[in-house]
C-alpha cells in the first residue's frame, strides 16, 4: 500500500534544503526548534523525576517513624484490651505489623533550657514490626522496661540539650494535678538511656520515647491510647484504612498517614503542578518556532505549492504536507527529549557525582539536608503527559502557517517564476 503522497512530500520537505543556501536559514530554524523540544521535554522529565525521587526519600523516612495507620479511642481514656484489637485487625490481610503506643506532647526540661517535644509510648519487643529501626536503635530501644522511666531521645534533641545516657531530665506533662494549693503541674524525672536517628530532622529534633506503661502512667491513661499498624503497600493505606473503619465499626477511630501528613503532601503536589507549568512554558516557546519555520517554508515553497494545485492538489491537500512537516519536526525533538530525560534521570546517581567530583563541590552537603545523594524516580503518570503536552502544542503550531499555504493563489505564485 502506498503512502499518501501528502506524507511523501511533507517528509521531504522536512529532509530537503539542509545542503543549499537558500534553504540553510530555514533548516538552522526548524533545528533549532527541534532541540528547543527536546531540551524542554527532557527538562520536564529530569526535574519532575527528582521532585519525585525527594518526595519518596522524605516519606520514606517519615514513614519509618509514622504509622501507616493508626487505631485510636475515641473517649481518649486508653484501650481496654489492646491484644483482642491487635489481633482484629490482623485478620486484614494487608496488615503485617502492629503494635500498641501512646502519644502525647510535653516539655522536657534540663536546667534553665526546655523543650517541647512529642511524646511517644512503645512496646519496644513490638516496634519492629511498625517502625524501621537499625540494630542500635533497637539495642537502645530495649532499655525502655516497664517502671524504669528511661527515655531515648532523638539524636538531634539530645545535641541540643547537651545530654548524654545516663543524664537526667524532667517530664512536665500538660495536664497537671488538682490540689488544696490549685493545679500543681505533673512532674516527672526520666534517665536518659540511649539516642535514635530517622533521619528526618523533624523527630531526630523533636521526639522522644518511653515504654508504654510508662507513658500511660505519666498521662494518666487506662492503657495505651491506641495501636499502630504497617502494611504491605503504603499507598494502600486509605483503602485498607477504610476497611478497618468497616471492621471495627466505630468503636475505634481509623487514621492513614495521608492524613496525618496531610498538608506536607498536598504542598509537594502544589510544586510538582507549578514546575509542570512553569517548564511547559519552555516547550510551548520551542514548538512556536515552528511557526515561523512553516511560514518561511510557505514562503519558499510557493513555486512547489502553485505546480501542486495545478496538477489538481486541492487546499486541504495543500495543509496536510506542511502540518506533516511541523509535526515531524515535533515528534523528532518529542522523542529525542523523552530519550534525554529518561538517560538522565535513570543515571542521576552516576551523572551527579560526576560533577561534584569536576568541580570540586557537593551539591547537597550532609550537614545541611538530610538527603546527600540526588534520588530520581521517574514516573509514567508524569512523563506521559509530558510527551502527551509536547505533542499537541506542536501540532497546534502547524495550523496557521498550514491554513497560510492553502490560501496561497497558484496564479500569483507563479507570475513571477
Amino acid at each position: 500500500m502506498q503512502s499518501p503522497y501528502e506524507l511523501l512530500i511533507g517528509w521531504r520537505y522536512t529532509r530537503a534544503g539542509r545542503s543549499t543556501r537558500r534553504n540553510g536559514f530555514i533548516s538552522f530554524i526548524s533545528a533549532a526548534s527541534i532541540i528547543g523540544i527536546a531540551l524542554g521535554v527532557a527538562a520536564l522529565i529530569i526535574v519532575l523525576s527528582v521532585m519525585n525521587g525527594f518526595q519518596k526519600e522524605v516519606r520514606d523516612r517519615m514513614l519509618g517513624v509514622v504509622s501507616h495507620i493508626e487505631l485510636y479511642n475515641p473517649d481518649a481514656t486508653g484501650l481496654q484490651d489492646v491484644q483482642a484489637v491487635i489481633r482484629q485487625a490482623r485478620t486484614n490481610p494487608e496488615v503485617i505489623g502492629a503494635a500498641p503506643f501512646v502519644s502525647g506532647q510535653s516539655l522536657l526540661s534540663l536546667g534553665d533550657t526546655m523543650r517541647g517535644v512529642l511524646v511517644r509510648g512503645i512496646e519496644p519487643d513490638l516496634e519492629h514490626e511498625v517502625s524501621n529501626i537499625s540494630e542500635q536503635q533497637a539495642a537502645a530501644l530495649k532499655t525502655l522496661t516497664p517502671g524504669s522511666f528511661n527515655v531515648v531521645l532523638g539524636v538531634q534533641l539530645a545535641r541540643s540539650l547537651g545530654v548524654l545516657p545516663g543524664d537526667k531530665v524532667t517530664m512536665i506533662a500538660p495536664s497537671g494535678n488538682v490540689t488544696p494549693a490549685g493545679v500543681m503541674p505533673r512532674l516527672k524525672q526520666l534517665t536518659v538511656s540511649g539516642t535514635f536517628e530517622s533521619g528526618h530532622y523533624e523527630y531526630d529534633n523533636g521526639m522522644m520515647m518511653l515504654n508504654v506503661q510508662d507513658a500511660a502512667l505519666v498521662y494518666q491513661l487506662e492503657g495505651p491510647m491506641g495501636v499502630r499498624l504497617k502494611i504491605r503497600d503504603l499507598n494502600d493505606a486509605q483503602q485498607v484504612s477504610a476497611q478497618l473503619a468497616g471492621l471495627f465499626q466505630g468503636r475505634l477511630l481509623v487514621s492513614d498517614w495521608t492524613q496525618q501528613n496531610k498538608s506536607w503532601f498536598a504542598a509537594v503536589q502544589v510544586e510538582k503542578r507549578m514546575m509542570f507549568i512553569i517548564l511547559t512554558l519552555i516547550v510551548a516557546v520551542a514548538a512556536f518556532n515552528l511557526v515561523s519555520t512553516l511560514v518561511m517554508s510557505v514562503q519558499d515553497k510557493r513555486a512547489d505549492i502553485a505546480i501542486l494545485r495545478t496538477l489538481g492538489a486541492s487546499p486541504r491537500s495543500i495543509m496536510r504536507i506542511f502540518m506533516v512537516q511541523g509535526a515531524t519536526a515535533g515528534i523528532i525533538g518529542t522523542l529525542a527529549g523523552l530519550a534525554l530525560g529518561l538517560a538522565v534521570a535513570l543515571n542521576i546517581d552516576v551523572i551527579v557525582p560526576f560533577f561534584e567530583r569536576l568541580f570540586n563541590t557537593s551539591f547537597l552537603p550532609q550537614d545541611i539536608y538530610l538527603i546527600s545523594k540526588m534520588p530520581s524516580d521517574p514516573q509514567a503518570s508524569d512523563i506521559v503527559p509530558i510527551v502527551v503536552v509536547s505533542l499537541i502544542l506542536s501540532f497546534l503550531a502547524t495550523l496557521y502557517p498550514s491554513w497560510r499555504a492553502s490560501r496561497v493563489n497558484p496564479a500569483e505564485a507563479l507570475r513571477y517564476e
